[in-house]
């Protein structure tokens, strides 16, 4: 956990996920995760066990409004993960761990952010790459100074982006799978900026 939260810190987010979700509070992630896995959304939320949540809601641990979520919390700035969240955690995922690198863990936390972001842009949702910039620049905290998800797609370039989202479909599931409008972009060589 401490892992992924300081991957993504170094990737440029303000907070890691784990932190922000201790932040928002596992009871509200916890509804929110199980409203998306029964939206009409085909596969794009799928892939994980959110029965992890739900249970640690169960067990009252709600984050830091309660003490403990994730980490445990004392005093202002004292958070850890206790003994009781590692065995629960060895315990629900049977004890398996992962080696993946820091890059690893920020490319597949932002390949779903990212994409979603243009699905956004596709379905007309949002009205233009300038508006999502902003958007999940303000509105979550995407890593500012990589210009929100259309900037980073530019700097990165749309074709690398999306076969990197497609090594990751073939490994881990169609939840990876790219929309159309990044295909679209990747095979014409088209920017959003």
């Amino acid at each position: 956990l401490e892992k992924m939260d300081k991957a993504m810190k170094s990737f440029g987010m303000p907070v890691g996920p784990i932190t922000l979700m201790d932040e928002v509070g596992i009871d509200v992630g916890s509804k929110v995760a199980s409203y998306l896995s029964g939206a009409d959304l085909d596969v794009r939320m799928t892939g994980g066990d959110i029965s992890l949540m739900s249970t640690m809601v169960d067990k009252g641990w709600l984050g830091k409004k309660s003490g403990k979520g994730f980490y445990t919390y004392s005093g202002k700035k004292g958070k850890k993960i206790g003994p009781e969240m590692r065995a629960f955690l060895t315990e629900f995922t049977g004890g398996a761990t992962s080696d993946l690198a820091e890059t690893d863990i920020q490319d597949r936390i932002t390949a779903r952010l990212v994409n979603e972001a243009a699905k956004c842009l596709e379905d007309g949702i949002i009205a233009d790459p300038v508006a999502g910039d902003i958007g999940l620049v303000f509105g979550i905290g995407f890593a500012p100074f990589r210009g929100g998800p259309f900037r980073y797609l530019d700097t990165v370039g749309v074709t690398s982006f999306v076969d990197r989202m497609n090594g990751f479909a073939d490994a881990h599931g169609a939840q990876f799978e790219p929309c159309q409008l990044l295909k679209d972009y990747a095979a014409s060589g088209k920017r959003f900026h």
